[in-house]
């Protein structure tokens, strides 16, 4: 009764961080090249990862620690640990300050945006939250191990999103293969490299457009849930 309806209230976005960075750190990235007109429309959660940083931190020169890990990897990224505790985590924070309707993830975090999008899809995890409604990824990539991508990408991700891909980015193909997971997926380039980017007009108009459609999806899902309990009620 009380409660803000769909319409009401900005869509909630759980963002991770990118490897041996922190929610802070996003948030300063996020925030600080973003122009207001996007991110006041949207309402961001910017958690730590569950590992203290294991090693140097590639931010070092630009922002304090302490710095976090969602998981590690060996150098031909065929091994990852403690990805199984990993899931756990960040499906236990959308439980505990959700609901989320969208992630946004950078580098790592991309990673894990768009898993758990697949794994909702392919009831591997994430059962116990809403579904997704839509990600934005940023230096993006899959899990390429066969064992782990089995248990984590359908044929086809079919919740709605944006890829930001950098012509110096080193992940730069590996975002397009990402990207090739989703369907339709809005594909915004920038120039610079592994970095959350700025946005520019073009940019920010695709964002603003992204946002505006999710928005009418969410609103008229929210009507069509009302259309059924009242079908219901009627019918008892």
């Amino acid at each position: 009764m009380g409660g803000q309806t769909q319409a009401e209230r900005k869509l909630r976005v759980l963002c991770l961080h990118g490897f041996r960075t922190s929610g802070e750190i996003m948030k300063n990235q996020l925030l600080g090249k973003w122009p207001e007109e996007v991110t006041s429309r949207l309402d961001f959660f910017f958690p730590d990862g569950p590992w203290p940083a294991t090693g140097k931190s590639e931010v070092e020169a630009l922002f304090p620690p302490p710095y976090y890990e969602w998981y590690q990897y060996n150098k031909d990224f065929s091994v990852y640990k403690k990805l199984d505790e990993c899931i756990a985590f960040i499906e236990d924070l959308m439980i505990k300050h959700g609901p989320f309707d969208g992630l946004l993830g950078f580098s790592q975090g991309s990673i894990l945006s768009s898993a758990v999008t697949g794994m909702q899809i392919k009831g591997t995890a994430f059962r116990s939250v809403p579904r997704v409604k839509f990600v934005v990824l940023m230096s993006g990539a899959r899990f390429t191990a066969p064992e782990v991508a089995e248990k984590i990408y359908p044929d086809k991700i079919t919740c709605p999103s944006v890829h930001f891909l950098g012509d110096a980015d080193f992940l730069k193909k590996e975002g397009e293969l990402l990207s090739q997971t989703f369907v339709k997926p809005v594909i915004i380039r920038h120039a610079k490299g592994h970095t959350v980017p700025r946005l520019d007009g073009e940019s920010v108009k695709t964002m603003l457009g992204f946002i505006d459609r999710i928005e009418d999806s969410c609103a008229s899902s929210h009507i069509d849930e009302k259309v059924e309990l009242v079908e219901l009620e009627c019918v008892a």
